[in-house]
């Protein structure tokens, strides 16, 4: 049950519309994401990776997860 890098910005783009979106890895399971936006102002590191997390909308929960591994970068946009 792979996943594209596509695929993981489309679902971040859905819930942060204005970010600034960069997703790289191509092995369908290991990926990392950098992801700025206006939204994350006034929130600390690990508000901004939960917000991000929550939008992929399950797909890393457990060993069926399609995604195994995201390293994650947030920034406020300024």
């Amino acid at each position: 049950m792979a996943i594209e890098a596509h695929e993981i910005e489309a679902l971040i783009r859905a819930a942060f519309p204005q970010a600034k979106i960069t997703v790289q890895g191509d092995d369908g399971a290991h990926f990392s994401a950098e992801v700025i936006d206006a939204s994350f102002k006034g929130m600390n590191r690990v508000q901004q990776q939960r917000a991000v997390y929550a939008s992929l909308k399950g797909k890393m929960d457990g060993p069926s997860g399609a995604l195994h591994a995201l390293a994650l970068t947030t920034k406020a946009m300024e």
